[in-house]
């Protein structure tokens, strides 16, 4: 097989990065985009409040939830679900958009979500991102200090549920306390060896 023909088989992938609150998604994230590991990090667009210091656009796309639901019947989600009371979801045309210009794409979405995409793009390689233990979550959860109470509770019964949807995904990265470059460096690998595949992917979304 010639240099050229190599070349030209390396197709853009869609990524799918799932774990349950707390675990530690958005580090790993901002850590891949800190060293421009090269692809499009897709933006979620959210019912949700906006918090001190993100901005539209950029860290959400903050949306009432009528439109929302407006979205959702015209169909321009590749996923979405409702997760603690909020809906979040993927626009299709920014997924379309990155693939169509050679771009890997990658997806930070719940369980939910994933499983949509699975369905829907059964290619996607999927990533889970996993606590080294139940209890360190609970302690994560608990140490963050912006739930308390009943919506704790809440997020904790959902964690376990998301531990659970494991066997689903075709990667496991154990984020371990004090170690996020192991895990970094983990999610990396993956991308790499999904790019050596001799029999690549093929993403229609």
């Amino acid at each position: 097989m010639s240099e050229m023909t190599l070349i030209e088989r390396s197709v853009p992938l869609l990524f799918v990065f799932s774990g349950p609150s707390g675990v530690g998604k958005d580090t790993v994230i901002n850590a891949l985009k800190h060293q421009g590991v090269p692809m499009h990090f897709a933006v979620t667009m959210t019912t949700r409040p906006m918090r001190p210091g993100e901005k539209n656009g950029v860290d959400y796309y903050f949306v009432t939830p009528a439109e929302f639901r407006a979205a959702i019947e015209r169909d321009e989600l590749l996923e979405w679900a409702e997760v603690h009371g909020h809906l979040y979801g993927t626009p299709r045309t920014q997924v379309r958009r990155a693939l169509a210009s050679g771009q890997d794409v990658m997806l930070k979405i719940d369980v939910q979500g994933a499983a949509q995409v699975k369905q829907r793009v059964p290619e996607a390689v999927f990533i889970f991102l996993a606590p080294p233990s139940q209890e360190q979550l609970i302690e994560r959860l608990r140490s963050r200090g912006t739930e308390c109470g009943e919506v704790l509770q809440r997020r904790l019964a959902n964690a376990r549920a998301e531990m659970a949807r494991l066997p689903e995904y075709d990667y496991v990265v154990v984020n371990h306390e004090g170690r996020i470059d192991e895990a970094v460096y983990q999610v990396k690998a993956i991308i790499t060896a999904e790019k050596l595949r001799v029999r690549p992917r093929q993403i229609t979304v």
